[in-house]
């Protein structure tokens, strides 16, 4: 008498954190979604991406314009370009690594990790997700700036790829604090990390004042910072002068802190998830 199993053959399912590019895509624009949504109920959560830039163009415009131009509209032509570029980086420290803490802490992304999606699609979808802000912090930007005299010199279509240069490479530079976040996985240290880095990246530039009035070990910093290639791109393009190589550099550089920046969050993430 023979015994005849009737047990259904075992199915193979797809390993989720197979390097499979079109459905981490799709599985990260879904989750980014909702971090819109979360946004979109939470409109507090944004005060951070529209006062700071607010706070930064006046401050600069009303207490060091008559230092250092002897006008302060003279002052607002040269120092907006510069803040244009802070605000993108402070945009992307600021909040996209303090939401990931959250939401780690808060069981979101283990809930996440029973779904049949890619590993690293939440943290993908997250900093999609938070990136709307970038050109809502930068309306709001261009919006008082005009409002306070300041005019593009150039062209429109110069002004926008100042736009989306900056906040691609703001967009690079926030993977930085997506790692120490997933890292750290503690607000208060992500948020002190993310509220200190950009200073020496940022101060240590032209954006506040000529690279010539600095001090000697100031201006070799100054000459090597990523930052400052950006600066000098947005101000050539929104008020003319010479593009070509600091416009280069700056993707270069975005692209090189993208490209290693990603892949080491994503790879830390996995890791400790």
């Amino acid at each position: 008498m023979t015994t005849v199993s009737t047990r259904a053959p075992a199915v193979r399912r797809p390993a989720v954190d197979e390097p499979r590019p079109w459905p981490l895509l799709r599985h990260a624009l879904a989750l980014a979604g909702r971090s819109i949504t979360k946004t979109r109920r939470n409109p507090g959560v944004l005060l951070d991406a529209l006062i700071m830039p607010v706070i930064f163009l006046l401050m600069f415009v009303y207490l060091f314009g008559g230092a250092v131009s002897g006008s302060s509209r003279e002052y607002l032509q040269y120092v907006f370009p510069g803040v244009l570029v802070l605000t993108t980086i402070l945009t992307g420290q600021l909040s996209t690594g303090l939401s990931l803490v959250l939401d780690m802490k808060k069981g979101v992304f283990d809930r996440f990790r029973s779904m049949p999606i890619a590993r690293s699609a939440p943290l993908l979808g997250s900093v999609l997700g938070d990136a709307v802000r970038y050109p809502l912090a930068v309306a709001v930007l261009f919006g008082l700036a005009y409002l306070l005299g300041f005019r593009v010199e150039t062209s429109p279509a110069a002004a926008l790829g100042a736009v989306a240069l900056a906040i691609g490479f703001g967009f690079a530079l926030s993977w930085l604090t997506v790692l120490v976040a997933v890292l750290l996985r503690d607000e208060n240290m992500v948020s002190t990390v993310a509220f200190l880095l950009p200073f020496p990246l940022v101060f240590g530039t032209s954006m506040a004042a000529p690279a010539e009035t600095m001090p000697g070990w100031l201006q070799a910093w100054a000459e090597v910072n990523p930052v400052s290639h950006a600066i000098d791109a947005s101000r050539g393009l929104l008020l003319g002068g010479p593009v070509a190589e600091p416009v280069l550099m700056t993707l270069l550089w975005g692209g090189g802190a993208l490209v290693v920046l990603a892949p080491l969050a994503a790879w830390a993430y996995r890791r400790r998830m």
